[in-house]
């Protein structure tokens, strides 16, 4: 479960992160002021840092010049009502990952959340961890290219994604819901038949007997070894 460090002072803005980012399966941390955001985005202990620029007691310009100064790499993106280009600028080549202004649409901030972690950990993944395997299905995460044993098959991004979540669960049955947020996160009607739709295609593609439809429980991955 990813952790999330958020350097903000406004208790609204706090509330609303708080809550979103909890209905999506992360874990938040609030300090409301720079000098324990300094101090917090450099133990380690957070996958990434959502900062506010004005912060008592040190700004968040500050904060980025000391985290970056110490030589972290955590991903920072800087959420701030200063919309002026020099402190867009200054955030960018302070060492910000990236910058969005408020007032903000969460799902959007959700997805350059999702860009960050993803980056970051391909960047620190072993070459094993780059490739997805489940018998003979596999999914090379850095070229973003799937195989089915010698045959390499052609997927949309969201097909990507949709087998990528599967394959990090072989066997585990996945509810139409969880599928919905891990692969359209934020911006999704829960009636809409697209989950059903893309099961198809990855079905089609794929060849029959490795998704199953668990009838009123949702999908798996079944595993080739285990079929009768």
């Amino acid at each position: 479960m990813n952790r999330i460090l958020i350097a903000e002072d406004n208790p609204h803005i706090v509330d609303f992160l708080k809550a979103g980012l909890k209905a999506h399966g992360f874990t938040t941390l609030v300090v409301e002021d720079g000098n324990q955001a300094a101090n917090l985005a450099s133990s380690n202990d957070f996958d990434l840092l959502i900062l506010d620029l004005g912060l008592p007691g040190k700004d968040g310009l500050a904060v980025l010049r000391e985290v970056r100064g110490q030589g972290e790499t955590l991903p920072i993106i800087v959420l701030t009502a200063r919309d002026g280009v020099d402190d867009t600028v200054m955030a960018l080549e302070g060492g910000a990952n990236d910058y969005m202004t408020k007032p903000f649409r969460f799902e959007e901030l959700l997805a350059r959340i999702k860009v960050q972690l993803r980056d970051r950990h391909l960047q620190t993944a072993t070459p094993s961890e780059t490739v997805l395997t489940v018998d003979n299905l596999s999914l090379n995460l850095l070229t973003r290219q799937a195989w089915v044993g010698d045959r390499r098959v052609e997927l949309s991004a969201k097909e990507f994604v949709l087998a990528e979540v599967l394959l990090r669960h072989p066997m585990q049955v996945m509810s139409k819901e969880q599928l919905l947020n891990r692969v359209w996160g934020y911006d999704y009607d829960p009636g809409s038949n697209i989950i059903e739709v893309y099961i198809r295609h990855l079905r089609r593609k794929f060849g029959d007997g490795y998704i199953e439809t668990v009838r009123g429980m949702g999908y798996r991955l079944r595993r080739q070894t285990n079929r009768p």
